[in-house]
């Protein structure tokens, strides 16, 4: 290996990190007034961490399908730039980078298929909640959108905390792009 190259190790420790940011911010911001500079300060960094996250998960799911991969990438991209619509392209990129950790085995059978299911279940509910239904659009002061939240929450913290104290499995990954055409 080169020793110029970041390894996965790093890529995942980086990610972990990115996700409890990236959460600890998203969550503040909410329970701060959303004039107030600080909720301002507090979303550009949520957005930076949307960026950093795209590229570290990109790099760590990229052989197990790189056209997938870009997808998820463009996904958190746009998350980060597109402030009104962010939460639909949040959870798109979120699915495609979960099946990706899934389709590597690059994390917990149980883990990665949590992900997929708490990312698949917001693909479905946003855009039905954008259409008027199941309540009409997402309020954080509502107690159905903390529970529809809930289990990518969830996934995303016990992720965070998996890949700063594991990483991810290298050798399933080199397993599964073995087996690629």
């Amino acid at each position: 290996m080169n020793t110029s190259e970041v390894s996965p190790r790093t890529y995942a420790r980086v990610a972990g990190f990115t996700f409890l940011f990236y959460i600890i911010a998203g969550v503040a911001s909410m329970s701060s007034g959303s004039g107030a500079p600080l909720t301002k300060g507090l979303l550009l960094f949520q957005s930076f961490s949307a960026l950093v996250l795209g590229v570290s998960l990109y790099a760590l799911t990229y052989k197990q399908g790189p056209a997938l991969a870009t997808l998820a990438l463009a996904c958190r991209m746009l998350e980060a730039v597109q402030y009104g619509e962010s939460a639909i392209y949040f959870a798109a990129g979120s699915l495609i980078f979960s099946w990706l950790l899934l389709r590597g085995r690059l994390i917990p059978l149980a883990l990665a298929q949590g992900g997929v299911i708490a990312s698949a279940l917001l693909v479905v509910i946003l855009p039905l909640q954008l259409a008027g239904l199941l309540g009409g659009s997402m309020s954080w002061s509502a107690g159905a959108t903390w529970l529809v939240w809930l289990p990518m929450l969830v996934f995303e913290v016990t992720l965070a905390v998996w890949l700063i104290a594991k990483g991810v499995s290298t050798e399933a990954r080199h397993l599964a792009a073995s087996m690629q055409p």
